[in-house]
């Protein structure tokens, strides 16, 4: 499968009909497999294509859909099938308070332009974030980091609410409490059917808890994708090293859109989105600031990965247990 990598931000191709630039896209990027995985019975041409998105988000919820709009309206204009939003792709707060003052339901306004987006451009979304407001609102005041797939008809096919909330003290990077505003999901959610393959839905800092990548990938998930706002001290340390080891133990793809650059004065975030095949290669990866990069997922090569590297036939319960299928939502 190849990638694309973004070019660095001044090096601009084109304007969008809502202003937004967009990076060029170029450098095909290939993957150095064993050459007994190396072949694919389709064209790479013929092989889905998924865009990956990267922002920087701010209080404004308004500027945040334009600059989110204008990628999604690229990604469908270059062919892709499924484009991928970073976590909080709604907005960033500057504190807890404006967190819930700015959130909404599903049933919202802002999630209901994205579902028109979606049907618009005729793109499936995965929108890997979304400040939501969930039923209990009235009773708790607190809200879900809910990750919502569209399908390209606009319809909502799966919710996945973020079950590992981040609440660290990182020096140089400042406190975090998610748990201040957010409620942690109760499941996960079972891998869905999509134009590139079975999606298994996570968020950022559930890249550091491997169960759930292997219950997903276990569910029969093809694609992991961990939407992310990471910092910008865990960010250089972790953030590669992590996604690369998700995808090779998985045997996934493995995609992240990430956060990108300072969102207010309290907050900025590491970037590099990226994705990973599942031998470990990164395939595509976004340059330093906004923009997409995209790659083509070559589901033959993953299970050519699968039948040579048997791990999950190796797996030996009988010593460290079994992990928790029944959680998964059917």
């Amino acid at each position: 499968a190849l990638g694309f990598i973004t070019r660095p931000p001044h090096q601009f191709l084109s304007l969008l009909c809502n202003g937004l630039r967009i990076l060029r896209l170029s450098e095909l990027c290939t993957q150095p497999r064993p050459r007994a995985m190396a072949t694919s019975s389709s064209s790479s041409w013929e092989l889905p294509l998924v865009a990956v998105c990267q922002v920087t988000s701010t209080p404004s919820k308004q500027q945040n859909f334009k600059m989110c709009a204008g990628l999604i309206q690229e990604a469908a204009r270059l062919g892709a099938c499924l484009a991928f939003l970073p976590e909080a792709f709604d907005f960033i707060a500057r504190d807890p308070a404006e967190t819930l003052r700015l959130s909404e339901p599903l049933s919202g306004n802002l999630m209901g332009e994205y579902s028109q987006l979606a049907r618009d451009c005729g793109i499936w979304l995965s929108l890997g974030g979304f400040h939501e407001r969930g039923q209990d609102w009235e009773q708790t005041q607190k809200i879900y980091n809910c990750h919502v797939l569209l399908d390209s008809k606009g319809s909502v096919v799966a919710t996945y609410r973020k079950t590992h909330l981040c609440d660290v003290e990182i020096p140089g990077q400042g406190p975090m409490r998610e748990s201040n505003s957010t409620i942690p999901g109760p499941s996960l959610g079972s891998p869905v059917d999509t134009p590139a393959g079975k999606v298994g839905l996570a968020i950022c800092y559930d890249i550091r808890f491997p169960e759930l990548s292997l219950v997903l990938a276990q569910a029969g998930a093809e694609i992991l994708t961990y939407p992310s706002a990471f910092g910008t001290v865990t960010g250089p340390a972790h953030w590669e090293v992590l996604l690369r080891a998700r995808a090779i133990e998985t045997q996934c793809y493995v995609v992240a859109a990430a956060q990108c650059g300072r969102h207010h004065e309290k907050r900025a975030s590491h970037g590099h989105s990226m994705v990973v095949d599942p031998w470990g290669t990164v395939v595509a990866s976004c340059s330093e600031g906004p923009g997409l990069c995209l790659a083509r997922i070559d589901l033959n090569f993953l299970h050519q990965m699968r039948q040579h590297l048997p791990v999950f036939q190796h797996r030996r319960p009988d010593l460290y247990g079994t992990l928790g299928m029944g959680q998964l939502l059917s």
